[in-house]
């Protein structure tokens, strides 16, 4: 089934989607690489600039243009996401996040707290950096840029039918992966 979402995305389409479907997403999408993830657990709720639980968060590193005041973001290709297993869950109970995009799919671990916290993660196909980057409308904000790099910053993008992207694990704890 195509499903299409906006964020914040509601809970009734997160436990309406199911292994196989297919997702189109608007709104706010937020990149979180392996940096970020560390920084991310060294911080509180009340100490962050954006809310996940508005957003995806999507493990990305993007490469980014400034022209002026303006950022143009040439390629926004998802990240292997097996590399945030260790933190994953913390970071979905932490934060409250209730939607995960990368590729290659999550542990056990993460797919379990998917189903606590109910949770949906969506793989991009990779190689497809370009087709994400033409999602993204506008970049919002970046974040740590000093500090972390480029890749490695927390960027919010604002998209438009940002996909396709596929439910690889739903929050009822099933995945593709282990079919």
């Amino acid at each position: 089934m195509e499903q299409r979402w906006t964020t914040p995305v509601a809970q009734k389409d997160i436990r309406k989607a199911h292994v196989g479907d297919v997702v189109f997403l608007s709104g706010t999408v937020v990149t979180v690489r392996d940096a970020a993830h560390q920084k991310l657990l060294s911080l509180t709720t009340k100490s962050l600039p954006f809310t996940f639980s508005e957003a995806a968060l999507y493990h990305c590193g993007p490469l980014v243009k400034k022209t002026g005041n303006a950022w143009t973001v040439l390629s926004a290709g998802p990240t292997t996401s097996s590399r945030m297993n260790t933190v994953e869950p913390e970071i979905i109970k932490r934060y409250g996040v209730r939607v995960i995009i990368g590729k290659g799919g999550m542990d056990t671990r993460t797919g379990q707290a998917l189903k606590k916290h109910q949770v949906v993660y969506l793989a991009f196909p990779g190689g497809a950096g370009v087709v994400a980057a033409d999602a993204v409308e506008h970049v919002d904000n970046v974040y740590w840029l000093d500090e972390l790099g480029m890749t490695e910053a927390i960027w919010v993008f604002t998209v438009k039918d940002f996909g396709p992207l596929v439910v690889a694990m739903d929050s009822y704890g099933k995945t593709l992966y282990k079919k």
